[in-house]
């Protein structure tokens, strides 16, 4: 299981498109392969741990854990990065 976490906080615009994003682009991907990927959200609002860590560079998109994004959001590059994972998870599993 891949796992997409976003980072952000309540009324940022950024944060909303970037959850726009990525909803249309695990829309847009394969079922078998959407159906192993994890969306996590976060709100540095709600985890001071967070806040310290990314208040700054909000909204922030780390996949299994690793930085991918922050500011602004690609969705081929986050379409491209998930299929990577997907496929690296899915045989790690066999």
């Amino acid at each position: 299981m891949t796992t997409l976490t976003l980072i952000g906080k309540p009324d940022c615009h950024l944060c909303d498109v970037a959850s726009e994003i990525i909803d249309t682009v695990i829309a847009e991907m394969p079922d078998a392969a959407a159906e192993n990927i994890e969306i996590v959200e976060a709100s540095i609002q709600e985890d001071p741990a967070l806040y310290d860590l990314w208040w700054e560079k909000i909204p922030v998109v780390l996949i299994d854990g690793e930085l991918h994004a922050h500011w602004r959001l690609s969705a081929d590059r986050l379409r491209s990065a998930l299929e990577d994972a997907v496929v690296s998870d899915m045989k790690e599993t066999r």
